[in-house]
């Protein structure tokens, strides 16, 4: 009886070794291909004005990160409304160190055709023309992201 109790035992460890090694090298395997097609994603995040991508953005930024995505980030306004348009850009700048989107990957666009006024619309076709270039100049292959931020903010595309 005694032997069979030992015999069991000897089993389900060894099972649990088995088991242990080969679910080791899975998740090995996982991240290794997770790397590899990683650090050939680009990825881009569109947002109106700086604080959207820690409000909107935080957690899929840490998430593409830990997946090696390089990710970018177009701002389209300073987040003028209260004249404090240039402490907003040092700390969109300082919220994209943080969350490990390298600096050289952040465009904010300062330009008085995306003001930071919710009663004031922004042209559709423009917004396009220069999100597409930006995908083109970057070689944005994944995917770019971006929240209702027309709604949400009140900045309405014509």
């Amino acid at each position: 009886m005694e032997t069979m109790w030992l015999l069991c035992v000897a089993a389900a460890v060894l099972a649990w070794g088995f088991l242990w090694v080969w679910d080791s090298s899975e998740r090995m395997k996982s991240r290794e291909q997770g790397g590899r097609l990683g650090a050939e994603s680009r990825t881009l995040l569109v947002i109106a004005h700086p604080d959207d991508e820690a409000m909107f953005f935080a957690p899929t930024v840490l998430g593409l990160a830990r997946l090696r995505h390089w990710v970018y980030l177009l701002c389209f306004s300073a987040g003028n409304y209260y004249n404090q348009g240039e402490t907003r850009k040092k700390e969109l700048l300082q919220s994209c160190d943080v969350l490990g989107i390298p600096l050289s990957s952040v465009m904010i666009i300062d330009n008085r055709d995306f003001p930071d006024d919710p009663g004031m619309q922004w042209d559709t076709e423009h917004v396009a023309r220069l999100l597409l270039q930006h995908i083109e100049v970057n070689g944005i292959n994944d995917h770019a992201n971006t929240v209702a931020s027309v709604a949400i903010t009140g900045h309405h595309s014509s």
